[in-house]
């Protein structure tokens, strides 16, 4: 009976040390390679010509602003003229706000001189946050030196211009020209790039970046952040994980600000390591700048 229970203790023993095995050391090794596919959305690359950098536009079509109380009364309405005329040929907008303004405008009566010439204002972003495919102004300062002597704001329209990413042209007819008279006008250049920035509506994107997958014994390892390339904050999702149409698990993610993201690393155990793909997919309820980058597909590598 004894050497029963020994036989016994054995085989439980040996029943032990095979499952260990069994579940905690390789089964050959298995690499992964990363398939993005392809993406539908892509914003005109007129803007590499005009703009201080590409694509460059405020989250919205709405633009706050505030007029330092400082400025004279002439100042001050060239400058509600230039939001007013630029209003009316682009699709842009614009608001009076007493604090917390995206454009702020700051007046001098001083007058400034550089390499014998007049300066007449200044302006452009202070605040650029590069996301996705854009660069987004999150604020903009403009300082109205002197008045133009126009029947129109020409100044103050070249300043605001500024700040909605706008370099110089060197179109002397073109109310960026580096030299201002009353004769310059605004391009239908600028007209459309401004109209066709702003027309992209202000979605948030969510993409999964830097992807990795391995097996430790059984154990499915998979590290990948979730990025928002969009213009607005997501609201709460889920990523989902497949092996091959098998859903195996998912994880709840959090609301992410434009321009932010989240790693993430999780874990599984698997019975069934015979799967050829892995895909992970972001379930997102609501409109995005492009939902082709929510699943991506790893392939065993042959």
């Amino acid at each position: 009976m004894e050497g029963k229970g020994i036989l016994a203790f054995l085989f439980i023993l040996l029943a032990v040390g095979l499952l260990s095995f069994y579940w905690f050391f390789p089964l050959g090794s298995r690499q992964f390679e990363v398939n993005y596919g392809t993406t539908n959305f892509s914003v005109d690359s007129a803007s590499n010509q005009m703009q201080f950098y590409p694509n460059m536009r405020y989250a919205t079509d709405l633009i706050s602003y505030k007029i330092n109380s400082e400025c004279s009364p002439q100042k001050n309405s060239d400058m509600v003229w230039a939001f007013e005329i630029l209003s009316e040929e682009t699709i842009l907008n614009f608001y009076p706000v007493t604090q917390g303004e995206q454009i702020s405008i700051d007046c001098q009566d001083k007058n400034i001189v550089e390499g014998g010439l007049f300066i007449a204002g200044e302006g452009g972003p202070t605040n650029i946050s590069k996301v996705g495919e854009f660069n987004l102004i999150n604020s903009g300062k403009i300082l109205l030196i002197r008045s133009a002597d126009c029947p129109k704001p020409n100044v103050a329209i070249h300043e605001l211009l500024h700040t909605l990413g706008f370099e110089h042209s060197p179109n002397p007819e073109n109310i960026m020209y580096n030299f201002t008279s009353c004769s310059q006008e605004i391009g239908t250049d600028i007209i459309n790039l401004i109209n066709n920035l702003y027309l992209i509506p202000p979605y948030p994107d969510l993409a999964l970046e830097s992807i990795s997958a391995k097996f430790e014994g059984r154990t499915l390892m998979l590290n990948v952040s979730v990025r928002n390339n969009g213009l607005a904050s997501s609201q709460d999702s889920v990523l989902s994980i497949y092996t091959d149409t098998k859903k195996i698990g998912s994880v709840d993610l959090t609301a992410i600000e434009s321009g932010y993201g989240i790693q993430l690393s999780w874990e599984k155990v698997l019975f069934d390591t015979s799967f050829n793909t892995i895909t992970l997919s972001i379930m997102y309820g609501g409109s995005e700048l492009d939902k082709d980058n929510n699943d991506v597909v790893l392939e065993i590598k042959k």
